[in-house]
């Protein structure tokens, strides 16, 4: 018998880091003065209501969530980048979730970050993992090379994530009947993936999450004493 690939999978926010790196942009944006105090707030918080209940318009969001790097432009976005790395992701990056990736590379493992967040705020992140595979939310770029709004293909969202991870795998000629997959994530948006993987891992899952893991005998992971 030909043995199997080992993939390990990451969701990203509230499972490696223990915040929501999209909204945490938006709330930096808006601390920089790049978008309305209130009104942004009130939108940001609509939309993340919208993404933990499940119903988040996808296409709206990623148009909201970048509305102000389109505007601001490439250089000025970049250096806001990196400042948000600075300022808000490197403190509250955990040892125990690098410990957890890294292990999984020791073991030879195939290891990617699942994200609905989009490319722009991820890939910085993905680094510091020392991530190389990143699946993460497309961005369309306009003739002047940049951010437009819109999104490029399948997002990774929901039953998304199979897509793009069958994709992914497609890239590198495997199928899901030659790989032995592990997921990890804290979401219930994530069940489409969870149930297609091997190994699902409700990783400093909700109480949704948390229940279903329990009826279903999946292994429950908490990575940080408490997160959002």
């Amino acid at each position: 018998m030909t043995r199997k690939t080992k993939v390990a999978l990451f969701d990203l926010d509230h499972t490696l880091l223990p915040i929501d790196s999209d909204y945490s942009w938006g709330v930096f944006t808006q601390a920089i003065g790049w978008t309305d105090p209130v009104e942004f707030k009130r939108r940001n918080d609509e939309f993340y209501a919208h993404y933990k209940a499940g119903t988040l318009d996808v296409d709206a969001y990623v148009r909201f969530a970048t509305d102000a790097i389109r505007l601001k432009g490439r250089e000025a976005s970049l250096a806001a980048r990196e400042r948000f790395m600075r300022e808000v992701i490197a403190p509250v990056v955990r040892p125990q979730a690098l410990e957890l990736v890294r292990g999984h590379q020791r073991a030879g493992d195939r290891v990617a970050i699942v994200t609905a967040t989009n490319e722009f705020v991820t890939e910085p992140i993905a680094r510091v993992f020392g991530v190389e595979e990143l699946i993460a939310v497309r961005l369309v770029l306009g003739p002047d090379g940049w951010i437009t709004g819109e999104i490029d293909g399948e997002p990774s969202l929901r039953a998304g994530k199979v897509t793009r991870v069958g994709e992914w795998l497609a890239a590198q000629g495997l199928g899901w009947d030659e790989v032995e997959t592990t997921f990890y994530s804290d979401s219930p948006n994530d069940l489409p993936l969870l149930e297609r993987c091997d190994h699902p891992v409700a990783t400093n899952a909700d109480d949704t999450l948390r229940r279903l893991a329990l009826q279903r005998g999946w292994r429950i992971l908490d990575l940080f004493a408490s997160h959002p």
